[in-house]
């Protein structure tokens, strides 16, 4: 009989991390449809070449380091996914899928496997693709039915496009933070079926756009444009690198924000948020150490 110890208090819940990750691929998916509607087939095939390099990508390196192949918890997938979605749409394959196993070897599975990554492994994998290719992550496709092979994105040319195309995607960006209706679409699933808070998407996004509006930009284009919205609900979310306490969680949300909207006024590069989330990754340990919460059967101010 295999005993699993762990300490008191023992909390049940019937959100399996495979229930979870679960959810999260469904709240994409208005995200995946609208980019398809978007960019053409092409997005598509971007997103499945990252997903599925993701999955084989964690597959044989659980099977090379004899761990107990553990794809099925979805998590791979989800990691994929969202890198996918943070592409240009016709990106190489190549591209697409060194991302992937990228993430999932070297960002998460080096470290120790789901759970023990210290930042978002999309993230890092399409950080890593920006340092090595910039080529390929700063021209953007138009959108299909354009007569244009590439165009400026929003944040690249502000003012260029209204409030209406902002918001439903008919826009130059990455696969799938250009519709930002179908990105708040699965922002009220994931809220709903309370795998994520609105805390986190809700406090950065309100920051980016009240710092934004501070140093001259107009904060309704800040909330619309680039990757903000897409970061905030599915990335700077991810239970393993943000804060786990309620102040923590404010904090590393409102610096996340504050640090996209500097980032953007500032940096030679018009779009901060990957930066942004991860350096903010980075601080969510020290945030948790500063608001820990007094330990059940301790004093205040008792070392645990």
């Amino acid at each position: 009989m295999n005993l699993h110890l762990s300490p008191a208090p023992h909390v049940h819940s019937p959100q399996s991390t495979r229930v979870l990750m679960l959810n999260v691929i469904v709240a994409l998916l208005p995200c995946v449809i609208a980019g398809v509607w978007v960019f053409g087939f092409a997005a598509l095939a971007t997103v499945l070449v990252s997903t599925v390099a993701a999955v084989l990508g964690e597959l044989v390196w659980q099977a090379l380091t004899k761990q107990k192949v553990r794809v099925d918890d979805l998590s791979a997938a989800v990691t994929g996914l969202i890198l996918g979605l943070n592409l240009p749409a016709g990106a190489p394959w190549w591209l697409a899928a060194l991302g992937g196993v990228f993430a999932v070897v070297i960002v998460k599975g080096l470290f120790g496997g789901l759970g023990d990554n210290f930042i978002n492994p999309a993230l890092a994998a399409r950080a890593m693709l920006l340092a090595s290719w910039p080529k390929y992550l700063t021209h953007w496709p138009a959108p299909a039915g354009v007569d244009a092979v590439t165009a400026a994105t929003p944040l690249a040319s502000p003012g260029s496009y209204t409030t209406a195309q902002l918001f439903l995607g008919r826009i130059p960006g990455a696969i799938g933070e250009v519709c930002k209706l179908a990105i708040l679409i699965g922002f009220v699933y994931l809220v709903v079926t309370k795998t994520i808070s609105w805390r986190i998407p809700v406090a950065m996004v309100a920051s980016a756009a009240l710092c934004g509006w501070v140093l001259g930009a107009n904060p309704v284009a800040t909330a619309l444009s680039g990757g903000l919205l897409f970061g905030a609900v599915f990335m700077a979310t991810d239970y393993v690198t943000c804060p786990m306490t309620v102040p923590g969680q404010w904090v590393y949300a409102v610096g996340a924000g504050l640090l996209v909207a500097i980032f953007r006024r500032f940096s030679v590069y018009p779009e901060g948020v990957t930066y942004a989330i991860l350096l903010a990754n980075i601080s969510a340990p020290l945030l948790d150490r500063c608001f820990r919460r007094r330990v059940y059967g301790h004093e205040k101010g008792e070392k645990a």
